[in-house]
C-alpha cells in the first residue's frame, strides 16, 4: 500500500502544480503536453483525482476514522 501512496502523493502534487499554472498563468500543462480533451489528458485528470481521494482517506483524521471501525 506504501507505493499507492506515493503514486498518489505525486499525482496530487502534479495536479496541484497544473492548477496553479492555470491560476497564474493561464497555461494548462496537462493539455499543452497530451492535446486539449484528448483521451490520455482526461485519463491523467482521473488519475490525478483518484488520487486525491486516497490522499483524503490516508489523512490521519479518516484514517483513524476507518480505523475505529
Amino acid at each position: 500500500m506504501d507505493i499507492v501512496r506515493k503514486i498518489a502523493l505525486i499525482l496530487t502534487i502534479i495536479g496541484a502544480l497544473n492548477w496553479g499554472l492555470i491560476g497564474f498563468f493561464s497555461f494548462n500543462l496537462v493539455s499543452f503536453l497530451f492535446g486539449e480533451a484528448s483521451l490520455l489528458t482526461q485519463i491523467i485528470y482521473m488519475l490525478v483525482g483518484i488520487s486525491a481521494v486516497i490522499a483524503i482517506l490516508d489523512h490521519p483524521y479518516f484514517r483513524s476514522k476507518i480505523e475505529e471501525k
